[in-house]
């Protein structure tokens, strides 16, 4: 199947499954954070295999499910886990998904990840309103042919993460008594963990924060009309700025620890947006 076929199909299934009035606000869950979808009432959950077109991740702390329901009034739909490009899909599969949720009628999304401080005032623990990203992955799922009905050949990318979202997410921390900063998230293709010089480099270009998802999504999402916004959770100091070594079961716990803090901010924001 081409591409919007593939769309297309994975759009019918959902409908079929989930029902045919579908959230225009989507969240995606990040390493650790799948459980905010146990916040939804009324939910009703389809797992990725049952997707045409979305592959299942093979990373723990994904989950693998597409959970929609209701979030203190608001319609909302969970992406409970990712794929990455490291899991070898290719650009155009991370593709999918998104292009899926905007043709079920999503307009906003939240993108959320776990990511590695690049300076010692981004410490474990610190949650980062993305302000703009750095794409050194040498990937993206754009490349290859484009189909104008879904978006422009050269899309824009001045505004890549909604203003008004961010200034939303800002309140919304402000309101929760939450910390936040803002700043710039550095895409890397990964597996490994980045080395101490490559840290350093990434810190001299201006990046705040490193990781290994959520670029293509928002590359995806702006392509194709979503406003976007993401929310980093700071998991580790990245190589060089800390004698502990690096492992994803850390980042997991990590982000169990800080959980409560970013369950309260999403809950004022996804209530500020069921009420304008």
């Amino acid at each position: 199947m081409s591409s919007s076929e593939t769309v297309e199909a994975a759009a019918a299934a959902v409908r079929k499954r989930l029902g045919m009035v579908f959230p225009k606000t989507a969240i995606v869950l990040g390493s650790g954070l799948g459980r905010f979808a146990d916040k939804l009432a009324h939910a009703k959950s389809m797992s990725y295999a049952d997707i045409p077109g979305f592959s299942p991740s093979t990373v723990a702390g994904h989950h693998g499910n597409l959970v929609i329901g209701d979030l203190g009034g608001m319609p909302l739909a969970v992406m409970q886990g990712r794929i990455h490009a490291y899991e070898d899909h290719p650009p155009q599969a991370i593709a999918v998904p998104i292009r899926t949720l905007r043709k079920l009628g999503v307009d906003r999304l939240v993108l959320t990840n776990a990511a590695g401080g690049l300076t010692s005032d981004m410490p474990a623990g610190t949650l980062m309103i993305v302000k703009d990203h750095i794409n050194l992955s040498g990937i993206n799922p754009l490349a290859g042919p484009n189909d104008e009905s879904v978006g422009p050949r050269f899309p824009d990318m001045s505004h890549a993460y909604d203003p008004e979202l961010r200034a939303m997410l800002a309140v919304a921390a402000r309101e929760a008594g939450v910390a936040v900063r803002t700043g710039i998230y550095l895409y890397t293709l990964g597996p490994n963990f980045e080395t101490p010089a490559e840290v350093r480099m990434f810190a001299a270009l201006g990046a705040d924060v490193v990781g290994m998802s959520t670029v293509p999504e928002c590359l995806v999402a702006s392509h194709c009309g979503m406003k976007v916004a993401a929310l980093s959770l700071v998991t580790n100091l990245a190589a060089g700025l800390s004698t502990a070594p690096l492992s994803h079961e850390d980042t997991l716990a990590a982000a169990q620890s800080a959980y409560d803090r970013v369950e309260r901010l999403l809950l004022k924001f996804f209530a500020a947006r069921a009420s304008s």
